[in-house]
């Protein structure tokens, strides 16, 4: 199972739930109430606890749900489908196709990006570094240290220059040597909306112009164990540009799981990878319902 590491990125949710579960011979409003409140402290927000207690109200009343693993079972199947945005879940299959990753400083955007790059050469597709966050000291350098890792070409510019000229750079260099996919490092400076909105649509501009051909996903890179810190990143994000996706990092510390419900349902946001450990094979693709089933594993 993709999520064998259940209780190190669950934390105790699926001992919790399933402690309110089964001591109940059938399921009533108290065992409901309960829930919420394991629900709600394993970093679901209240909005989307609700959505899945009305929903299990209703199943219980309709479907007659009369024991502990039927009453598992459909909270899997409506979390599930929260999870499930079907092929958004996924990273875009055709090519040339440019990643731009956004996130704060410290999620473990970098190394996400290296992950990626990893999971995409191990798919047979060529790929090409682009380092554009070129305010954070070092960040250029981290991505070139990778980059000889993997094998794969960066583009990089001195430390403070124009973003959006090593992008143009980038994509050039892309189109000359037929590359698959780009995947650009980009600035995470949350502190002034406006400046950060103008930015990324200035690289917007340029891929548009210089590569009109390539594919675009715009993925924000969050740290779980933050817990409702990421939340509050994915609004103030999703304001200032179009995101296609999340990539949730650090899922095997302190983090509660609950977050990934969350993101997804309130902001109908798809989660296309998901980070189980610091390994280059930790990142893995997203999978809705082995998530899901998680909870009530082991």
């Amino acid at each position: 199972m993709l999520f064998e590491k259940k209780k190190s990125f669950f934390g105790n949710l699926a001992q919790r739930m399933g402690d309110v579960i089964l001591n109940r011979p059938k399921p009533d409003e108290e065992m409901i109430d309960e829930l919420e409140e394991v629900l709600i402290s394993s970093d679901i927000g209240m909005d989307t606890t609700l959505k899945i207690t009305d929903s299990l109200r209703d199943s219980i009343r309709h479907d007659r749900l009369r024991d502990a693993e039927a009453v598992q079972e459909q909270i899997r199947e409506i979390v599930s489908e929260m999870l499930d945005k079907g092929e958004r879940n996924q990273l875009c299959k055709e090519t040339p196709l440019v990643i731009l990753m956004i996130g704060v400083n410290g999620v473990g955007k970098t190394t996400s990006i290296a992950k990626i790059a990893h999971i995409l050469q191990g798919q047979g597709k060529s790929v090409m570094l682009v380092a554009a966050d070129t305010f954070r000291a070092a960040a250029s350098e981290q991505l070139s240290i990778w980059g000889e890792r993997l094998g794969v070409p960066v583009i990089k510019h001195k430390e403070g220059a124009d973003p959006s000229a090593v992008i143009f750079d980038g994509m050039q260099s892309a189109k000359a040597h037929n590359t698959d996919v780009v995947i650009c490092d980009t600035a995470g400076r949350l502190q002034n909306k406006k400046n950060l909105m103008a930015e990324l649509a200035k690289m917007y501009k340029v891929i548009d112009r210089e590569f009109p051909e390539a594919k675009r996903e715009v993925l924000l890179v969050l740290d779980a164990t933050t817990g409702k810190n990421a939340i509050s990143q994915a609004k103030e994000f999703g304001e200032v540009t179009d995101l296609s996706g999340i990539v949730l990092t650090k899922m095997d510390g302190t983090a509660k799981g609950g977050i990934v419900v969350t993101i997804s349902d309130e902001f109908d946001l798809p989660v296309k990878f998901i980070g189980l450990g610091e390994g280059m094979d930790d990142l893995k693709l997203f999978d809705a319902k082995e998530f899901a089933s998680s909870i009530f594993e082991g």
